[in-house]
């Protein structure tokens, strides 16, 4: 663990009588989950993190702004006074202008978890272009220019960087939050990504028919579907005179797979692969030629596919590998990081910077919210306490603070499996009340 230099907060006591713990032990009369169970096991989990003692010490975030970035949003504002908080603003910055184009609450699931554990905080909503890094870009200036201090983000996009948190993408987007130092600064949480068995990385090694070689196993990397849901894969590289062609395969024939469709990026160096499953189970295979350039280091991550041959260091896709961001892994109520949950190393910055336990009880369904999609608001969430309480810390100040307090795990300070460690606010002293007589 490191030593945090920051002021010490003043605490003024007014008089020595707790201020009384919010209930804990009713189901909301909105929610759809009615399981008994849940009041418990959310208290339980904000007491984990530290949460429970600052909210009984009446810091709630008040004073701070979170803004959400997601795409799934389907029947928000349905959740508004309910899972999410009333007075949220909401603003798409996709062509169409559609909150809801996605089948999808996952949003809707990251704002219940954030709005959980920061109640008082005021919360922004906001999606974007799949495709546009600029929409992407366009919802953080939205954001900033509401007076949002934290911005939480649960989707990736590998083919938006190097994968080594180089790129032209991550050079605006740390223009837009600032260094940290100045008043107005954001602080962006991403997550890990749930790629660790869906990523290879390495040097390109062409193999005497030209195509890489992903181990002593050959040129070819099976994929394997989950379903019949679109499958995407994105490889991306840092050398800009260099060009790679994928092609999907279809292994029964040797043939290239039919209806693939292949896109190329040039800022950032990229190309993708994506078709839909002709059925389930339907399996495929990768290979990976070179065209131009010098072989060089390269990612390859599968959304919605296992590799067969993958690679679990640096698996941090976009946004999540740049050091500009704070990037959160998760791990089970065992300590231990989840399988699938992305590790570094991937920029200048140690990767990730920390992790938070999975899952998380919701009410607007009965299976539990996981991954690192739900990890990342309950981090953000937290440093939005950290700043309720100091609110004349800078950004800077605030990270600083949510990484140094981090309970350690793994090997000793700062691992690329677990971070820093799982976000943990220390007690703090009740909060006092006036006694009127």
């Amino acid at each position: 663990m490191r030593t945090p230099t920051l002021a010490a907060g003043v605490v003024l006591v007014v008089a020595l009588v707790a201020a009384p713990a919010p209930a804990t032990d009713e189901v909301p009369a909105w929610a759809y989950n009615r399981d008994d169970r849940m009041p418990r096991d959310r208290a339980d989990h904000l007491a984990r993190l530290g949460v429970l003692g600052w909210h009984r010490s009446g810091v709630r975030g008040e004073g701070v702004t979170i803004a959400v970035l997601d795409s799934g949003w389907r029947g928000y504002k349905d959740q508004i006074g309910k899972s999410l908080p009333t007075g949220l603003l909401a603003r798409s910055a996709r062509t169409d202008a559609n909150m809801e184009y996605k089948d999808s609450q996952h949003g809707v699931l990251c704002g219940e978890v954030a709005h959980a554990i920061a109640p008082g905080a005021r919360m922004l909503v906001a999606n974007w272009d799949a495709d546009r890094p600029e929409s992407f870009l366009d919802a953080v200036r939205w954001a900033k220019s509401q007076g949002a201090t934290i911005v939480t983000c649960s989707v990736v996009k590998p083919s938006w960087s190097d994968g080594e948190g180089n790129g032209p993408v991550h050079k605006k987007l740390t223009e837009i939050l600032g260094d940290g130092t100045k008043p107005g600064d954001v602080l962006f949480f991403s997550c890990a990504g749930n790629t660790a068995q869906r990523h290879w990385a390495g040097t390109f090694a062409p193999g005497p028919d030209g195509y890489h070689r992903w181990s002593d196993k050959g040129p070819i990397n099976g994929v394997s579907p989950w379903g019949t849901e679109r499958v995407y894969l994105e490889m991306c590289w840092s050398d800009p005179d260099a060009k790679y062609v994928v092609e999907v395969i279809d292994p029964t024939t040797g043939l290239p797979a039919p209806d693939v469709t292949y896109k190329e990026r040039t800022e950032p160096k990229s190309v993708s692969a994506r078709f839909t499953p002709a059925g389930y189970p339907q399996q495929y295979s990768v290979r990976v030629k070179q065209t131009a350039g010098k072989a060089g280091r390269f990612h390859m991550n599968s959304l919605y596919a296992y590799l067969d041959d993958c690679r679990l260091a640096g698996s941090i896709p976009f946004p999540g590998d740049g050091p500009e961001v704070i990037t959160v892994g998760a791990i089970g109520h065992d300590g231990m990081r989840t399988s699938y949950s992305a590790c570094g190393p991937n920029s200048t910055r140690p990767k990730p910077d920390v992790v938070a336990p999975v899952p998380f009880g919701t009410y607007i369904r009965w299976m539990p919210f996981s991954g690192t999609s739900c990890a990342t608001p309950q981090a953000a969430a937290v440093a939005a306490l950290c700043w309720s309480r100091h609110p004349h810390w800078s950004a800077a100040q605030v990270r600083e603070y949510v990484t140094s307090r981090a309970l350690d795990l793994g090997s000793r300070g700062h691992d690329c499996e677990t971070g820093y460690g799982a976000v943990c606010l220390p007690p703090l002293a009740p909060a006092p009340r006036l006694l009127v007589r």
